[in-house]
């Protein structure tokens, strides 16, 4: 990692709070043509980039069965049952305290206004392979579903180790892909002879999977085009053990992975640095992402250094006690030197997949609120029309809509 001075890092802090998303770019030309072809050949063209990407032999189901669900819970260990169980608990109760209620209020004579909560009627949830098969991606993306009350879930994941699968069972899922990239998404958001298209897509991919996410965006929903992994942590006290092993924690997720620490100790900054190169031995990915996207910025002061971190705007943040109320761009913020990340990406119950590339400045982590439509009501008596009236079509009158205006004035007392 490479210790600089923030008041001379002006240029460098703008370069990386205008990241921006995962450059798309590269893989754009390919990932169009898979997901045009499997949109239009269906099964005939997943099935042939699924035997070429995710190594689905000649034969081989797409959807898991029920019984090689069932068998994957059972030859886990107990250890793993009750960690998966006790995650879900608390990702449930989480969901369940951000959910959003129905109301009905009166707002003037005769006028009452509120809101209804209705679920999705179905979402695909992609769970990563490749490198790391995340299992806990599984709960994150299924259990604010049940809770929202989406009927139809569906789980795509390629090769899915037995621990995604056992994870997918537990929580009842009964459709279940093997399929994985660009084509997954594509048939999800599109259907094939044998996968119903969904409402909507949620959940972190590679750059081929956010791409694809991107391209159907205008027709399934998306939650977000996520990029790699961000930590920035603020502390001018901190315990360095802590500090850089959340960083290598981080960093081990991807070599693009960007972590960045701020302090106003030039001794602490050196000892993170120390002991984060210590840590990052056992990885390779991690010590590639250290040298190449981590920072450790010496501030002025605290003040100059949550501005800088709040300009970045990332992933996962780490802050001292009394720096909350200073935070107002972030995905998901942890407090004090016993807050690990990862017990974000595991366990607390909020959920792990978070906003990347600065689109933490509009918006936080997946939640429940991803999984519902909050839909506006409205209903007027008679007594109210002469209210509301007036307003309405004087606005009309102004914006030159005489239709608008006529819908008001046929309902009114001279009607």
């Amino acid at each position: 990692m490479r210790i600089l001075r923030l008041e001379r890092s002006a240029a460098l802090i703008a370069q990386l709070a205008a990241r921006g998303a995962a450059d798309t770019s590269r893989v754009e030309p390919a990932v169009r043509k898979i997901v045009a072809d499997v949109r239009r050949h269906g099964d005939r063209a997943l099935l042939r980039y699924a035997a070429k990407f995710d190594g689905l032999a000649k034969g081989t189901a797409l959807k898991v069965s029920p019984d090689e669900l069932r068998a994957a819970w059972q030859s886990c260990d107990q250890d793993f049952k009750d960690a998966i169980k006790a995650a879900a608990r608390n990702i449930e109760r989480f969901s369940r305290w951000q959910m959003p209620k129905a109301w009905l209020r009166g707002a003037g004579e005769g006028i009452e206004v509120g809101q209804l909560v209705r679920p999705l009627d179905s979402v695909g949830c992609y769970v990563p392979g490749g490198r790391y098969p995340l299992p806990s991606t599984v709960l994150m993306t299924v259990v604010p579903a049940r809770v929202a009350g989406v009927e139809r879930i569906v789980v795509v994941s390629p090769k899915p180790p037995r621990e995604t699968l056992a994870a997918a069972h537990f929580l009842g899922i009964e459709e279940f892909y093997r399929i994985g990239g660009a084509q997954a998404v594509a048939a999800l958001a599109y259907g094939t002879e044998s996968i119903e298209r969904v409402t909507k897509i949620v959940g972190p991919g590679n750059s081929y999977v956010t791409t694809a996410k991107k391209l159907v965006a205008f027709d399934c929903g998306i939650d977000m085009l996520a990029g790699p992994t961000e930590a920035v942590i603020v502390s001018d006290r901190g315990d360095p053990r802590y500090i850089a092993a959340d960083l290598v924690a981080q960093a081990e997720h991807d070599p693009e992975t960007m972590v960045v620490f701020f302090t106003t100790s030039s001794r602490l900054a050196t000892a993170v640095n120390k002991k984060a190169a210590a840590l990052s031995r056992s990885s390779e990915i991690a010590r590639k992402a250290l040298a190449t996207r981590g920072y450790i910025f010496v501030a002025r002061d605290l003040a100059q250094a949550m501005e800088a971190a709040n300009q970045i705007a990332c992933e996962h943040i780490t802050v001292d006690e009394d720096l909350l109320h200073q935070v107002t761009s972030a995905g998901s913020i942890f407090i004090g030197n016993y807050s690990a990340q990862s017990f974000g990406d595991y366990a607390s119950g909020p959920n792990h997949v978070l906003p990347t590339g600065g689109l933490a400045r509009v918006r936080g982590g997946l939640s429940v609120l991803d999984y519902v439509k909050v839909i506006t009501v409205q209903r007027i008596a008679r007594n109210g029309v002469r209210t509301l009236a007036p307003i309405a079509e004087r606005l009309a009158e102004a914006e030159g809509l005489v239709a608008h205006k006529q819908s008001v004035v046929i309902r009114g007392p001279n009607a």
